[in-house]
């Protein structure tokens, strides 16, 4: 199961990372996020110790959508060295994510 970012663990999680992070903004209402629940799923398998994967609930946690600038869902970034180093919006292909990380990797 991918990861569950929080605001309380966010900084220790995403931001102190030495591993790329793909966060995904997410929320239980939002279509187009459950349809790409499962791409992001298999991305935290596929990529377990590569890279981190995993999710915020946006109704749930304000901070890290707040500070990002998350205004749509989904958004995933993607955090390097705790800095956003890519963003996209909507949901994406699998193939398109994997290249969108394996260029931060």
């Amino acid at each position: 199961m991918a990861v569950e970012f929080t605001d309380a663990n966010f900084q220790e999680l995403v931001i102190d990372s030495d591993k790329p992070v793909l966060v995904d903004f997410w929320a239980t209402w939002c279509g187009p996020c459950r349809a790409i629940a499962p791409v992001i799923e298999e991305l935290h398998n596929e990529l377990d110790g590569k890279a981190v994967i995993g999710k915020v609930d946006v109704d749930q946690n304000s901070e890290a959508p707040q500070k990002y600038g998350v205004r749509n869902i989904p958004t995933l970034l993607v955090f390097k060295g705790g800095e956003v180093v890519d963003k996209v919006v909507g949901n994406q292909p699998k193939s398109k994510l994997i290249e969108i990380l394996e260029n931060h990797m």
